[in-house]
């Protein structure tokens, strides 16, 4: 059994400094993003949240089956600094162990996702390498928690608009070659605008409405170059 090669954690950290400086051309228009990169893929589309990446040549009618890595998560830089900046009660502060447990949530989360939408559109998930098997190294960066559910005792409550925000880096290897054919960068925010108690359910569901919308994407496009009619 064969499992698909995983990314060193130095060479994704590295992977990750480039997504940001990415994202930081996006928001300036005197430094656009390159239109090639140093791996060989080639700028397909930019908007003002989204950049895509493909190789040349690449195909993926080929895949019926998809091996989905761990996400690794990163906080947008000062995260904690700032939110307990304007906190007073030290009960109600951010502490390393709170960004710990809220990385390793977002991740399992991000997996038990891509792993159920990708199954109800047919794709079996595996963790072995083979040519019909397409390989996701997914990151979740710049990851905004507006007010994260510290578990903290008491009743009060935080109502809020937006549960926060992230931005997803999506690799997608052939697992036979370990040959990467795109990079997606994309930022989103919680789709949800109305104003609600800022909890765990809640934030969960914000960030599930967001992964599902990312899983349901990759999956059209999987079945559009297979074929397959879209589903109605």
């Amino acid at each position: 059994m064969h499992k698909p090669a995983r990314s060193h954690p130095l060479a994704l950290r590295l992977a990750l400094c480039a997504a940001a400086l990415l994202a930081g051309a996006l928001a300036r228009a005197d430094a656009p993003p390159p239109q090639t990169t140093k791996d060989g893929l080639v700028l397909k589309k930019q908007t003002a949240t989204r950049l895509v990446y493909l190789r040349p040549g690449a195909r993926f009618s080929q895949y019926d089956r998809v091996a989905v890595l761990d996400c690794f998560v990163q906080f947008r830089k000062n995260y904690a600094r700032d939110y307990n900046d304007n906190e007073v009660s030290l009960d109600h502060q951010v502490t390393d162990d709170d960004i710990q447990r809220m990385k390793s949530a977002i991740a399992a989360e991000f997996k038990k996702i891509f792993v159920q939408q990708l199954g109800k559109g047919g794709y079996q998930v595996v963790d072995t390498a083979a040519p019909d098997v397409l390989v996701l190294r997914p990151a979740l960066i710049n990851v905004d928690v507006t007010a994260p559910d510290l578990m903290t005792p008491g009743i009060d409550t935080t109502l809020v608009r937006s549960a926060g925000s992230m931005t997803l880096y999506l690799e997608l290897w052939d697992s036979a070659t370990n040959t990467i054919l795109a990079r997606v960068m994309d930022a989103q925010t919680d789709p949800y605008t109305y104003a609600r108690p800022a909890n765990r359910v809640t934030n969960l569901a914000s960030a599930d409405a967001v992964l599902k919308s990312w899983a349901d994407e990759l999956v059209s496009h999987l079945d559009a170059v297979r074929g397959k009619p879209a589903a109605k």
